[in-house]
């Protein structure tokens, strides 16, 4: 791996940050009303001059390409803005609360692994058998079921019927680590039956093909377990399609937080997101959005790297 290709690649993801950061602040600016109509709908009547005092103080009164300039002026030097409504640091409080949308991506992608890598083994060596039917259905049922909707029936199970988790609400680590827990595996649960169901498919399809190869073959006429031969020779090979498939559904685990932290009363990035799309507050949608960006651009970056560490014939130039 060269020091160009690493450079060149943080060049391409910081140039997908900017389209990412224009798209946002164009699209944000076409849903009907702003921060000033909905305080407004709020309050009660106001005069039209005193809207428009409002919008001036806003920065709203400004042409659409002066009010993007300014905000990327600022963004250059790290400063995201302050939120219309609360008149805090949008940075800080992304600080605050990507922790909990971190956490709970991970908590999901540990669960999706440990669901969807032994599915995916256990599918591939008993191809055609009642494993390998029981491992599809479960694929097709992960593909298709939306997450909001795994989430309500979870809830209505191990929280209202079984009473195990709670249904909503966050503990830190701070204050109970067996509560921070709790809280969080439900979400993550939720989450990651999806990516614990392509996870299988993947390693299925992959395995099956390393399976046929001639090293494998090799190796068996060798003489040497069938277990060494699938874990340590197989295996191997096979990771590198699901190093991508997981590398690329963190992205997707980040903006599906959306709905499950809303779900769940989770303090994270994607409720701080919703919350400023419903109060049409632009700093708050706009930094949130972009810092999920940034964050799956930097997933990727890893994702390429980790190709040429997996598999040695991987080369980057």
């Amino acid at each position: 791996m060269s020091l160009g290709w690493l450079t060149r690649r943080v060049a391409l993801a910081l140039l997908a940050a900017f389209g990412v950061s224009v798209l946002v602040f164009a699209l944000i600016r076409l849903v009907p009303g702003d921060v000033v109509t909905n305080l407004i709908g709020l309050e009660g009547n106001v005069s039209a001059a005193q809207q428009a005092e409002m919008r001036r103080l806003f920065g709203l009164d400004q042409p659409i390409p002066v009010q993007f300039g300014h905000w990327f002026a600022s963004l250059l030097r790290g400063d995201l803005g302050v939120s219309l409504r609360t008149d805090r640091s949008v940075f800080g409080d992304l600080l605050l609360r990507f922790p909990v949308t971190l956490e709970l991506t991970v908590v999901a992608l540990v669960i999706a692994v440990l669901i969807g890598l032994p599915l995916g083994v256990t599918a591939a060596l008993n191809r055609g058998k009642a494993a390998d039917f029981v491992s599809s259905s479960f694929v097709l049922i992960g593909l298709a079921a939306p997450e909001f909707w795994l989430a309500i029936l979870l809830i209505l199970l191990f929280s209202l019927t079984l009473r195990w988790f709670p249904p909503n609400g966050f503990e830190t680590w701070a204050e109970s680590p067996i509560g921070n827990l709790r809280s969080v595996f439900l979400p993550g649960l939720a989450l990651s039956l999806g990516l614990a169901a392509a996870v299988t498919r993947i390693v299925r399809a992959s395995l099956l093909d390393v399976l046929g190869q001639d090293f494998v073959r090799t190796a068996r006429a060798k003489g040497l377990p069938e277990r060494i031969v699938i874990y340590r020779h197989a295996m191997r090979n096979a990771l590198i399609p699901v190093v991508t498939v997981v590398g690329l559904q963190v992205g997707n685990l980040l903006g599906g937080a959306v709905i499950i932290e809303q779900l769940f009363g989770l303090p994270g990035v994607g409720r701080y997101a919703l919350e400023g799309i419903n109060l049409r507050d632009y700093p708050v949608v706009q930094g949130a959005v972009l810092w999920i960006a940034v964050s799956f651009v930097l997933v990727n970056v890893v994702v390429d790297v980790l190709y040429g560490l997996i598999d040695r014939r991987v080369v980057y130039s």
